[in-house]
């Protein structure tokens, strides 16, 4: 074997070189050789330079290596082929970050480099990926670059077992089946058997269609959740899409088959091994389209006026003495409230006449509040009592007193929406809208505040012209 040494390598190197060589048989020459072994120091310029001028795809015989191939070999106790080496010129390897350990990266690049491949190649040119194979990292880069031709994923021990066996075997892509049908192949039909069977589960599942999901997803997921039984070994010869699409195509032959068999079984609905989704029918909103909104705030004092009728015609009412309604007739409330609220203010304008609260004078005679009152009148009162005592007990009023802070409360917020609509000239309906939208009373009058004031300052009234 011939061998060429880098001229600028250090004397004690090249003495070292020369001595081994000719002890293992080989012969140093002084010119580059036609077929042999180029020694260099990597990463040098010299060694750029012999790769530029002498590097030739014809030479296959003539490999550049650096200049401790030679004690490799001595080492190895045989000669190393250049197996790295493609179209003379080296393999492109790259060393991934999962080969964290120090030494091995660094005994792995030498053996790359022994054998005759570039162990220094970046990620996105080499033509070969090592990776530790215990990481998820490795697992990545398999996924990243398996579409990608010409690119391979390894682990790092595969360098060491193409050196053993003197060649490059790349691991071999395993062949995984796409799915679906080959060309030309039948699927599997279905038989008289299989729609027996699938309308038996239907009528046990769901017997009656009017209940709905039969033709659902989970219904027929279920049925070949079921494989395992061996009663139910036969949903294995279709999917559950499959299943699903029998019944949907051919809907009405398996309904009237579903049908005879519930009338020979008779099940009744919500009986236990049926489907659990029951679909119950939806209650359709009324339709409140074209309702005035007189009537739909009359529709929301019902309620309220219920209350109302069942005052007793007797019982007063602690409260306003006038509670207006501006969206309900007058006697909406019932006569008894009516009454029993001018009853009330009645006697509250007797009680605040003066000729009740007069006072003696000087020697006139008293009042009639202070006269003692007769023994007659007093044995009557005295008897009425009894007989108030001895008699059924009053009636109590049935209204409660919640019912009357919110009567008072509507009387408040309807007050505030006619001084509203009246101050700045608008309908009581339109500021009753807004209010109902919004809930806050000073909102409602700050906006229709602004509108009046756009509207004036829009439509002065000088742009109105004078009548003729």
């Amino acid at each position: 074997l011939k061998f060429f040494i880098q001229s600028d390598l250090p004397k004690e190197i090249q003495a070292e070189l020369c001595e081994t060589i000719t002890i293992l048989g080989g012969r140093v020459e002084t010119k580059i050789p036609r077929d042999g072994f180029i020694l260099v120091s990597p990463g040098s310029s010299e060694e750029d330079r012999l790769r530029l001028c002498w590097s030739n795809p014809e030479r296959l015989g003539r490999f550049f290596v650096p200049y401790t191939f030679v004690e490799a070999c001595k080492m190895a106790g045989r000669f190393l082929k250049q197996i790295f080496v493609e179209n003379g010129n080296p393999m492109a390897m790259h060393i991934h970050s999962s080969v964290a350990n120090v030494n091995a990266r660094t005994t792995l690049s030498e053996r790359i480099a022994h054998s005759g491949g570039n162990p220094h190649a970046a990620e996105h040119s080499a033509r070969v990926i090592l990776a530790d194979p215990n990481t998820e990292a490795f697992q990545l880069l398999v996924k990243a670059y398996q579409d990608t031709p010409g690119v391979y994923v390894e682990s790092y021990l595969w360098v060491k077992k193409c050196i053993e066996k003197g060649t490059v075997t790349f691991t071999p892509v395993v062949f995984k089946n796409p799915g679906g049908r080959r060309p030309g192949e039948e699927r599997m039909s279905f038989t008289d058997k299989d729609e027996e069977l699938l309308a038996h589960w239907i009528a046990a599942k769901i017997p009656y269609k009017e209940i709905g999901g039969r033709t659902g997803n989970r219904l027929y997921q279920q049925l070949c959740d079921m494989h395992s039984d061996p009663e139910y070994a036969w949903v294995t010869r279709h999917t559950w899409q499959s299943w699903r699409e029998r019944y949907k195509k051919n809907a009405a032959r398996f309904d009237d088959m579903i049908a005879a068999i519930v009338a020979e079984t008779k099940p009744t609905l919500g009986q236990k091994g049926q489907y659990g989704y029951v679909r119950q029918p939806e209650r359709r909103k009324r339709a409140r389209k074209g309702v005035p909104k007189d009537e739909e705030f009359d529709e929301d004092l019902k309620p309220l006026v219920a209350k109302m009728e069942t005052i007793p015609d007797s019982q007063p009412i602690a409260g306003p003495s006038n509670i207006g309604f501006p969206h309900a007739s007058p006697t909406q409330g019932g006569p008894g409230i009516m009454s029993a609220v001018r009853g009330g203010s009645i006697e509250e304008e007797l009680d605040d006449t003066e000729s009740d609260w007069a006072i003696r004078v000087g020697n006139a005679p008293p009042p009639g509040w202070a006269k003692r009152r007769a023994s007659n009148d007093l044995h009557n009162e005295q008897h009425l009592k009894k007989q108030r005592q001895d008699g059924p007990p009053p009636v109590q009023g049935s209204i409660p007193p919640q019912t009357v802070v919110e009567i008072a409360n509507m009387h408040v917020i309807d007050s505030n929406i006619r001084d509203i609509a009246k101050k700045h000239r608008f309908t009581i309906e339109e500021v009753q809208e807004y209010y109902d939208k919004c809930g806050d009373m000073s909102q409602t009058h700050s906006r229709f505040q602004k509108m009046r004031e756009m509207l004036t300052n829009n439509f002065p009234d000088d742009t109105i012209p004078p009548s003729q």
